[in-house]
């Protein structure tokens, strides 16, 4: 069998296991590899190398024909649906390795047999392979599907649950925002024979906005020091989400320091605080947050 010849392997086994790499030692546990394989496909793709320590050690495998066969027969056998990863053999060091490598999966989610689809589902964090919950296993499906959450309908509700007051605040282009506009903004979708709100448009607009999504509000806090030992002042808003940020960036405005800049011929004002990222950090905050499962409100904290 050939040296490997890529540097970029090499690279790959010093660096700390992660979201997307992992070491075995050899095959004698399978189900942790085996739960490392399915989290990979769920999540972000990755390798597993098996004949390598956790500290980095090559020790290699014993029986390289035998451990492959091994392997591919546990992927096979034991967790569904198929996945069908590149599994390699190669040389480091005059040792032989397993080389498993998985792509994110268009069928996911994946699962251990043994545990069934409800409770054998995992995704990877970190560089650690977690059990997902329902809500969670959902989101896998619908990912997979080409579903996005917030274009789901919503059918106990109508128009008239929409703050469309607000709406046109925002969409101030458009100069009316009729059924057809409000389902070109994925805000309406067809469902039953009639057009109901998207969950998007409840959370950016909907009149009772938390009474479905419980954690779409924020919380910001002014702590003394640098933890939250002691809080110096705080506020909740419930604004429409879009609004909020516009709020959000108010409350970190009053709490940061302002310096004149009088270089040029017009004075500048000079925050203590980079305001155009962290304008950005709050609307990626507010747009990724997961609203499909209930939780903790968007927290800003200021120290």
């Amino acid at each position: 069998m050939p040296e490997h010849p890529s540097n970029t392997l090499e690279e790959l086994l010093t660096q700390p296991e992660g979201k997307t790499l992992e070491f075995k030692r050899d095959l004698s546990s399978p189900k942790p590899l085996l739960k490392t394989l399915v989290a990979f496909a769920n999540t972000a793709g990755g390798r597993l190398f098996v004949g390598v320590t956790d500290d980095h050690q090559v020790l290699g495998v014993a029986n390289p024909l035998d451990d492959e066969e091994r392997l591919c027969s546990l992927i096979a056998d034991r967790i569904a649906p198929r996945l069908v990863p590149n599994v390699e053999m190669i040389t480091v060091a005059g040792k032989t390795l397993l080389v498993v490598e998985v792509f994110v999966s268009g069928t996911r989610p994946h699962w251990l047999k043994a545990e069934g689809p409800e409770h054998g589902v995992y995704v990877r964090l970190g560089s650690t392979s977690r059990q997902a919950d329902q809500a969670l296993i959902d989101e896998l499906r619908r990912t997979a599907d080409g579903v996005a959450f917030d274009e789901l309908p919503m059918p106990d509700l109508g128009l008239d649950d929409l703050d469309l007051v607000a709406a046109k605040r925002l969409f101030q282009g458009i100069n009316d925002l009729d059924d057809q506009a409000l389902r070109t903004l994925r805000l309406l979708t067809p469902y039953q024979g009639r057009l109901v709100p998207t969950k998007g448009a409840v959370l950016l607009f909907g009149k009772q906005r938390t009474q479905h999504f419980s954690d779409a509000w924020v919380q910001c806090g002014r702590f003394v020091g640098t933890d939250k030992a002691a809080i110096f002042d705080h506020i909740d808003f419930h604004d429409p989400l879009p609004q909020a940020v516009d709020s959000i960036m108010l409350f970190l405005k009053k709490h940061a320091m302002r310096g004149a800049d009088f270089s040029d011929t017009r004075r500048k004002d000079v925050w203590s605080i980079p305001l155009t990222l962290l304008r950005e950090a709050v609307i990626n905050a507010l747009v990724h947050a997961d609203y499909s499962q209930r939780g903790a409100p968007i927290r800003v904290a200021f120290f």
